[in-house]
Parts: C-alpha cells; structure tokens; sequence
C-alpha cells in the first residue's frame, strides 16, 4: 500500500511539473521533456489499468447479481451499462490529459 501512495505521489508531482512547463519557449530543457513523456505515459498506463480493473470488477458483481436474482436482469443490466460508460470516460479523461502533455512538448 506504500509504494502504490508513494508511486500517485511521484507522478502527481510530474504532472504539476509538466503543466508548470512554459510554452511556447524554445529552449525547454531536456529534462521537462523527459519528465512530460514519462509523465504523459504513465498518465495513460495507470488509467488503463485501472479502467480494465474496475470494469472487470463490475461486470463480475453485475453477472453474479444476475445468476442470484435473474428477474433484476433488466435493473442491473442497465446500471451495469451506466457504469461502464462512467469508468470508460474516467480513462478517456486520461488520454486527453496525455495528449496536452504531449502537446507541451
């Protein structure tokens, strides 16, 4: 659990980092390069991750709530779909952060 905080902690302060970035400048320091790539991928592995996570631990709760109580099908087939869509956006929120990282670069 410590590394998992220490791991957010790290990248929270690259991506402050990367934002802080001026733009536009033409001299941007090769280490603010090196710390918006790293950042940018680590923004959308760590997403990716977490999405697959999280949407295969719903469908997995939603499927058994399912075989326990078959006349909900249609209830918990239809939170189950709102809340997919809910994690699937959380990951695109990430991809969009990643590319004006990369858009800094």
């Amino acid at each position: 659990m410590k590394k998992v905080l220490l791991t957010m902690v790290f990248v929270l302060s690259l991506v402050s980092f990367c934002f802080a970035a001026e733009e536009g400048t033409a001299e941007t320091s090769s280490i603010t390069k090196a710390a918006i790539a790293l950042a940018s991928g680590l923004a959308i592995g760590i997403a990716a991750i977490g999405g697959a996570l999280g949407q295969g631990r719903s469908v997995s709760a939603g499927l058994e709530g399912i075989a326990r109580n078959p006349e909900a099908y249609n209830r918990i087939l239809t939170v189950l779909i709102i809340g997919l869509a809910l994690i699937e956006s959380l990951v695109i929120y990430a991809l969009v952060i990643s590319f004006m990282l990369i858009l800094k670069l």
